[in-house]
């Protein structure tokens, strides 16, 4: 390998442009000059400031690279975006429609503090032309659309090398400026804790995975003390509808439209049963165990779940894709419990429409399953109707979710024990404790009680 030591530095030039500003470092080795474009002073500066301490202390440089000896930074490097390809390529069979997306949102915006270099194409065609990387590719093959072409170029030939995290000083810089996007929405304002808590795991397990291939020595997000943003957790209790409002808003459900008549027994599912939004999606005939004539419980017993992910990220191409329930294997089932209330509603429901395709209980407007867009429409303008201006105005029952946090707050304040209602719910006993501690009334004048009965003499 040919090597010099004639090595001079220029001053860091500062471009900038409308919407990116760029500084980049200018060093000439054997009479060749040298550029690296960064989109921070701070990382030009720590680059610039790392290639003159090697020249200092009489390093031998690289003609052919720019770079001292020592750095090993070979041309054929693996990229920031070839490495997340990769992971993705990876992780993509194994994921679920859901978790693909989160694992392309924290993977987009990693990326855009990991770029070098100018003239780069603007920044909704970079994250569209990532977002197709990380989906369509997969899933599809073939070549990109025409539009994207350039951006993937240019992202292939200008994010950092991977192995730029081991570089003494830089990485830590790096993994910092990393966890810095992350915490921020695309507009630059700080993210929700729960989605940025999301991402660093993303990142995190991306990182190991590079540690696994070989491709790094050590997680270098690890070497970063980042303080977590804290999250809420627990259900807020100024959500939570009664029984009174319940019914009152279910009556604004039948009377709302020829619409809102097939769906009053859905929204009744998910105040009665306790099910989740993707789960009432899914019911089917067969579902339901038992649905008694003479006032009774009736039974269900879940199998399956229809979240909504988009269709980028299902390997249907649908918006939903059929999946075992939440936290539970393949096959899994769940009983439910059938409030009286409830098998009335179901029994109307089944007698007045049938069941539609596949014996799905609940089908769209058109006949087709049952979107988003169907039932959020209803389910907002039966709110504001139902509701007073007060009870309008406030948090109370915002979105659909709110009826599965109302049944589960009422069987808790009923006093059904903890594990019954976290099987019936379809949660873990500490999660259902911790979500729901909130929203548990009522309760606490009968615990006096009982410590002064036990401290009596």
């Amino acid at each position: 390998m040919n090597t010099t030591y004639d090595v001079r530095f220029w001053k860091t030039q500062m471009y900038k442009g409308q919407k990116v500003t760029s500084h980049t470092v200018r060093w000439v080795v054997a009479g060749k000059e040298r550029r690296e474009s960064f989109r921070t002073a701070a990382h030009a500066e720590s680059f610039r400031a790392r290639l003159m301490t090697a020249a200092r202390e009489g390093e031998a440089f690289d003609p052919r690279t720019g770079l001292p000896i020592s750095w090993r930074r070979e041309e054929s490097a693996l990229s920031w975006y070839a490495f997340t390809a990769t992971y993705v390529d990876a992780k993509w069979p194994f994921a679920s429609p859901n978790h693909r997306r989160g694992i392309a949102e924290a993977l987009t915006d990693a990326t855009e503090a990991l770029l070098t270099g100018g003239n780069a194409p603007s920044r909704e065609m970079l994250r569209a032309a990532l977002r197709w990387t990380y989906s369509t590719r997969i899933r599809d093959g073939g070549e990109p659309p025409a539009e994207l072409i350039a951006a993937l170029r240019w992202l292939e030939q200008h994010t950092i090398p991977l192995t730029a995290f081991n570089e003494p000083g830089k990485g830590a810089v790096l993994a910092r400026a990393v966890l810095g996007r992350i915490s921020r929405t695309k507009e630059g304002k700080l993210a929700a804790g729960n989605t940025a808590n999301r991402k660093r795991m993303v990142l995190n397990n991306a990182m190991e995975y590079a540690r696994e291939i070989g491709a790094l020595p050590a997680n270098p997000l690890k070497a970063v003390k980042w303080t977590k943003p804290r999250t809420l957790s627990a259900v807020d209790p100024r959500t939570v509808i009664n029984i009174e409002q319940a019914r009152r808003f279910l009556r604004a459900v039948q009377k709302h439209s020829r619409r809102g008549e097939r769906m009053e027994a859905f929204f009744g599912c998910m105040y009665y049963a306790a099910l989740r939004p993707e789960e009432v999606v899914d019911l089917r005939r067969e579902h339901l165990v038992s649905l008694p004539d003479d006032g009774g419980w009736g039974e269900m017993r879940l199998t399956n779940a229809d979240p909504r992910a988009g269709s980028r990220w299902t390997d249907s191409g649908k918006p939903r894709e059929r999946r075992a329930l939440k936290h539970r294997a393949d096959g899994e089932t769940r009983p439910v419990p059938i409030h009286p209330e409830l098998v009335a509603l179901l029994r109307a429901h089944l007698e007045r429409f049938g069941a539609g395709p596949e014996r799905r209980v609940f089908v769209g407007p058109r006949g087709g399953q049952m979107t988003d867009r169907a039932y959020l429409k209803v389910f907002h303008e039966a709110r504001a109707a139902a509701f007073t201006p007060q009870e309008a105005a406030s948090p109370l029952m915002d979105v659909p979710y709110a009826l599965r946090h109302a049944a589960v707050s009422t069987w808790l304040n009923a006093g059904v024990p903890a594990p019954q209602v976290a099987e019936w719910a379809g949660h873990s006993v500490n999660v259902l404790l911790r979500v729901y501690a909130t929203c548990i009334h009522g309760q606490g004048r009968e615990a006096m009680r009982r410590i002064w009965d036990a401290t009596q003499p």
